[in-house]
């Protein structure tokens, strides 16, 4: 069968053939694949630059781990792949599946899954989102971010925050639902603004999907002058702009705040079985009666590896159709 290999360590790619994969558990499924799309969790593995990333192998590795399919008794669902997913055929787990509703095509069902990973996870289980929340997304131009804002909303957020660096992006956010949009393209208004709004309407949730910088900008702005503070709940989903952050004892000192992470080994088991039976259900859900909005950019994978410098406007997500 036809599939993409990469190779970690160098992010070479080659559109070859290779032996079609084998179940080897009564739980496990040879799916045929449809569509698959491409994150910068995959380009991060493909280079090695990431902290999954696997140990370099000669024989190379399918790209992507998850997409949509067809299984053998015809049903269509998104599934996780054992085997890597760009490919003709994955072998998927039977705990891994969910079931597509009619209506949604397989690009948007494919895109939307790894941006509610990185948008749900980090706002129901990791800040414990309420009702009534102000939320804060640090890098929000991106397509999570665009997840993350019109999910905050729909999980009841009283004040949605959103940055970014363009114009355009910004105020595609406002349409998404974001209240309020902040450049962060000039570090004192930045700052400034930060500060007032904190003060103005403390915040509640903060979802940082920068670290560097801007996220010592966001904490600095927290910080308290001794007296009762309310409690923020900053969670670390990215780290765009920089992997390390000076953080002032002050800060934690001076502010109820609780410092956590979402990503691969942060998460229980029991929020993955509920990301799979419970959260992504619903999502596809909404999005298929056109309550999410989901941009994409489709390509045909008979493209070879083209796609992989495909030109992506911002917001949108790269889908690989078979």
């Amino acid at each position: 069968m036809k599939a993409v290999l990469f190779y970690p360590g160098n992010g070479s790619l080659r559109y070859t053939d290779i032996p079609e994969p084998v179940p080897q558990k009564e739980d496990e499924f040879l799916m045929t694949v449809k569509a698959v799309a491409i994150k910068h969790l995959d380009r991060s593995r493909a280079t090695g630059k990431h902290y999954s990333s696997a140990t370099p192998s000669e024989n190379g590795r399918v790209i992507g781990s998850d997409g949509v399919g067809i299984l053998p008794d015809g049903r269509r669902v998104y599934a996780f792949s054992t085997t890597g997913m760009l490919a003709e055929k994955a072998v998927v787990e039977r705990d891994r599946i969910v079931p597509l509703p009619d209506g949604l095509d397989d690009a948007t069902a494919a895109a939307l899954p790894n941006a509610v990973i990185g948008a749900a996870i980090g706002l129901k289980f990791k800040a414990d989102i309420q009702p009534g929340d102000v939320v804060l997304f640090n890098g929000a131009t991106g397509f999570t971010g665009r997840m993350a804002v019109q999910l905050a909303k729909y999980y009841g957020a009283r004040l949605v925050i959103a940055t970014g660096r363009t114009p355009e992006s910004l105020n595609e956010l406002r349409s998404l639902g974001a209240d309020v949009t902040l450049s962060i393209t000039d570090e004192e208004t930045f700052r400034t603004a930060l500060k007032t709004l904190h003060n103005d309407t403390p915040f509640d949730v903060v979802i940082d999907y920068l670290w560097g910088h801007t996220a010592e900008q966001i904490l600095n702005a927290i910080k308290g002058n001794g007296s009762f503070t309310n409690k923020v709940r900053f969670v670390s989903v990215g780290s765009v702009t920089g992997d390390i952050v000076q953080l002032s004892a002050a800060v934690l000192r001076s502010v109820d705040l609780q410092l956590t992470g979402s990503g691969m080994g942060a998460w229980s088991k029991a929020q993955v079985r509920k990301l799979f039976g419970e959260i992504l259900p619903e999502t596809f859900g909404l999005a298929a009666a056109g309550k999410l909005s989901v941009a994409t950019t489709k390509v045909d994978w008979q493209d070879g590896t083209g796609f992989w410098n495909a030109d992506v406007p911002p917001g949108r997500r790269l889908v690989v159709t078979l």
